[in-house]
């Protein structure tokens, strides 16, 4: 997470670590980090978290062994990153922490394998200029996962909470832009434009995934951990198939750099 209204996105802080840990939030970060993990295979890799918020995705790559650097503006969410990275010793040396903004990313060119760019471009004004800013730092052979809000899904979470009036609203206009669950506005990109954008900069788009699919409205959802497993391999399966991947709340864009001969 990034930009916000304030001056710290800690001030949501709270609810965002509530939503991590629930159903709908796990759902986000497994299917996400199963992705990335697939597309990473066996090898040690260099990797950047922008936007890595309370550390979420920077703790699971670092325990599966990657070398991983995170960025973030805000610098409460960085030090509640710190705190829970502190807990796991064992990968302090595999993770370093950095604040820093999208627009000015301290790193050489083709310096990682991976860039994961997850829950930010969707607060940005548009996704041109982050999406350059971020490919330019994948290596030769590396891969960048930008997750965030799915602009062919617009009204969706509305209609099945039952808000018809605002659900209408979405789906008549095509809007791209609402409240999400955090209260701050929220900006869409269809899987398209992702795919062109990764195109521009050098990258070969490969399959993009829909993610929470059937779980999204589900704001109270507090499964058994039986019933959020059946649910977790369920969204996986429809994640990459449509029509289903096409009404997820969240669109996550892969695209790999080809390696040089």
């Amino acid at each position: 997470m990034t930009t916000a209204p304030s001056s710290d996105f800690a001030t949501v802080g709270t609810g965002y670590a509530a939503y991590s840990r629930a159903g709908r939030g796990r759902l986000r970060h497994d299917i996400t980090a199963r992705r990335v993990l697939a597309e990473l295979g066996d090898r040690q890799a260099r990797v950047l978290d922008v936007g890595c918020g309370d550390g979420e995705m920077v703790l699971r790559l670092a325990t599966a062994g990657h070398l991983v650097s995170g960025v973030e503006k805000s610098p409460g969410m960085l030090a509640s990153a710190a705190k829970r990275i502190a807990t796991v010793p064992e990968i302090a040396d595999r993770v370093t922490l950095t604040e820093g903004d999208i627009y000015n990313l301290p790193f050489d060119d083709a310096t990682f394998d991976v860039v994961v760019c997850h829950g930010v471009v969707m607060y940005l004004p548009d996704s041109v200029a982050p999406l350059a800013h971020l490919a330019r730092l994948v290596a030769a052979g590396g891969v960048l996962s930008v997750l965030t809000k799915n602009q062919l899904a617009v009204g969706v979470r509305e209609a099945l909470s039952g808000d018809y009036a605002s659900a209408r609203a979405q789906i008549e206009s095509g809007q791209a832009a609402s409240v999400g669950n955090l209260g701050i506005t929220t900006r869409g990109d269809t899987p398209e434009h992702l795919d062109d954008l990764a195109h521009a900069n050098g990258l070969t788009p490969l399959p993009w995934q829909g993610v929470r699919i059937f779980h999204d409205h589900r704001n109270d959802w507090k499964p058994t951990e039986n019933e959020y497993r059946e649910a977790l391999e369920t969204e996986w399966a429809a994640s990459s198939r449509s029509p289903y991947r096409e009404l997820g709340r969240l669109v996550h864009a892969v695209a790999r750099r080809e390696a040089t001969a």
